[in-house]
């Protein structure tokens, strides 16, 4: 690889504005002739953060590092320190010089030629849609939604063409291209080189916060197939650490100090043109734990409003962990309520903006609850009958929680909210295991799920969660209320929205029928949204080793220990109520009844695995009433 003359480094270094490039990150305030903001290594509320512009030099007295701005890049971006030299070259329009007088690396080369190749490609689809006839179905699909054409021109929209030939004839023809590179690119299939990833699709050019282009999203028009595809990762794109908009919203996010989070791109367009310009959205999967960091370098106050049904609840919940894990306070926007009085409750911002209007649409986000009232509240929902377990359903929340003084408040408000006393409340959380401070230390989520032993539930989910073709028969024979172990909930959580999304079925975009997730690119983007990186090791190593290579068995046993586990609550449940002096003749009649089936299911679950089982002889003879 050529090197750099120190010349041409002390160059870039000369030219650096240490302030305005940390200010592309995080607020700063100058104060002494230093300027302060919030550490981006650490979670914190005082700002102990400094920047001096000229020793162009930063250093936080509360987590001490610090260094030169060439090492700020490189830390907050994972660069190399030839990588972040490149970087600020470009930004601050320094010239280069290698010492062999070499060209750039081929690494280097490539990525850049990738952005000029996404720039290219956006404008022409750009072009496809506001100027040529072909365009006009995703132009009239756009304006029916409300969304006018500054809009389209702001966001770059465009349509990519029915026609899969076309898009290798322009590139390799006009612009000369390479067939090798073009294939590398993720605009082709990777079966067929020449045959375009998109066709017949409404474009939403995915961009960095510096408006380049990295990637691309597709909404189809019309016919089968996904109702949106993403570009795959590539050597410029990952989709967990990219946000839809980030570059338009940014300069609001940082004037607000709060950012709102939608599901997907036609909420983000409707937010933004309604004048609600600092809003963002995950890239078609789960909000990751990198794009909290991302957002956390300008703003500690997220309002979230995804989807109104369980998939948008589900992903609610994750993305508040998420949030509270990284510093971030989180609110969640109440559609439900705001238009209660409504025949039919508006699923998403696109809609209420559509059917409503811009006025509406702006007042609708103002109707918040916090995070912890919508998770006490989505608890209920699903542990109606189980108070035990509605309380054990927001530990992950606690433990997410930056401050010991947040931690305990919030033991108080689940408390009362279950009408329990917050000792026992605190006592059972401790009593399983969840290091307080879960939020604190760098990397302290991760290292606290490797301790984690694997069970029954989550034995049986990682397998299927590996084996995802297997979803559809766990699905029938358990269910998420089934569960008690939380990471098994998640995977399973995480294998319903995809079974959901792919309509039934892993594939068309989905998960394919390639056994294994190692196997199957799409399958390892459903790895990615696993957030407890301890967890995403294990399912991995499992995967690694072939512990699940008989999964048929281990299903049908997996399924049968899961149901004979909730009969056997259900029994102690009908034992301890029995056995209250205030119990009711007729209701006696009935629990007992019920007792009775249970037992002969448990016989029956008893016969077709060997594993311990309850005697079901023993009844009130032994137990008493």
């Amino acid at each position: 690889m050529a090197r750099f003359t120190e010349a041409s480094i002390q160059a870039v270094f000369d030219k650096i504005d240490a302030v305005a490039v940390v200010e592309d990150y995080l607020r700063l305030e100058k104060k002494s002739g230093r300027y302060w903001g919030l550490c981006p290594f650490h979670h914190e509320k005082t700002p102990s953060f400094t920047v001096e512009p000229d020793r162009k030099f930063y250093y936080c007295f509360g987590c001490h590092k610090g260094g030169s701005i060439v090492n700020f890049i490189m830390e907050m971006d994972k660069l190399s320190f030839a990588e972040a030299v490149e970087t600020l070259a470009k930004r601050f329009g320094v010239p280069l010089v290698y010492e062999t007088g070499g060209p750039r690396d081929a690494a280097g080369g490539n990525a850049e030629a990738l952005e000029d190749l996404y720039r290219r490609v956006s404008r022409s689809f750009h072009h496809l849609l506001v100027k040529k006839s072909e365009g006009e179905a995703a132009k009239r699909y756009i304006l029916d939604r409300g969304i006018g054409m500054d809009t389209v021109e702001r966001f770059c929209l465009g349509y990519a063409p029915a026609d899969r030939s076309w898009l290798y004839g322009f590139l390799s023809g006009k612009g000369g291209f390479s067939d090798s590179f073009l294939a590398s690119s993720g605009l082709f299939s990777r079966k067929y080189p020449k045959t375009a990833f998109f066709s017949h699709r409404l474009m939403f050019p995915i961009r960095d916060r510096n408006s380049r282009t990295l990637a691309f999203g597709g909404r189809i028009l019309d016919g089968e197939g996904p109702k949106y595809l993403n570009s795959p990762d590539s050597e410029i794109f990952k989709k967990g650490r990219t946000l839809f908009a980030l570059d338009m919203a940014l300069p609001e996010i940082r004037n607000t100090q709060a950012v709102y989070l939608a599901e997907g791109y036609m909420d983000v367009l409707a937010l933004h043109q309604g004048g609600i310009c600092n809003a963002v959205a995950p890239l078609g999967t789960a909000f990751t734990e990198d794009q909290a960091k991302l957002l956390g370098r300008w703003t500690r106050k997220l309002y979230l409003m995804l989807d109104n049904d369980e998939a948008g609840q589900n992903a609610a919940f994750k993305a508040i962990l998420c949030c509270r894990k990284n510093g971030i306070d989180c609110e969640v926007v109440n559609f439900r309520e705001y238009f209660a009085k409504e025949q039919e409750i508006p699923k998403d911002p696109a809609e209420i903006f559509q059917k409503f209007g811009p006025e509406e649409l702006k007042k609708s986000v103002k109707c918040c609850i916090l995070d912890l009232d919508f998770i006490i509240s989505r608890s209920r929902t699903l542990n109606n009958k189980d108070k035990s377990r509605a309380v054990t359903f927001l530990f992950p929340y606690l433990d997410a929680l930056d401050s010991e003084i947040n931690r305990d408040t919030s033991i108080g408000i689940i408390a009362d909210a279950f009408g329990v006393e917050s000792r026992a409340v605190r006592e059972d959380y401790h009593r399983r295991g969840m290091r307080p401070g879960g939020g604190n230390a760098e990397g302290g989520g991760s290292a606290r799920s490797r301790d984690f032993r694997a069970g029954d539930e989550l034995t049986l989910v990682t397998a299927v969660f590996v084996n995802p073709v297997f979803f559809k028969t766990l699905r029938t024979g358990i269910s998420l209320e089934d569960l008690e172990d939380p990471r098994a909930r998640e995977l399973f959580i995480l294998l319903e929205e995809w079974y959901r999304k792919t309509g039934g079925g892993f594939q068309d975009g989905g998960l394919s029928g390639a056994s294994g997730i190692l196997n199957s690119a799409a399958s390892g983007e459903l790895l990615e949204m696993v957030q407890d990186k301890g967890l995403q090791e294990y399912i991995l190593r499992q995967e690694a080793s072939g512990a699940f290579s008989s999964i048929e068995k281990l299903l049908s046993d997996g399924i049968t220990k899961i149901k004979s586990k909730v009969l056997e609550r259900r029994r102690r449940e009908i034992i301890r109520e029995l056995r209250s002096p205030a119990l009711e003749t007729l209701r006696q009649g009935d629990l007992l009844a019920e007792k009775i089936h249970i037992d002969a299911e448990l016989i029956k679950l008893k016969d077709r695995i060997h594993v311990p089982a309850l005697d079901a002889s023993t009844v009130i003879s032994k137990e008493g009433r």
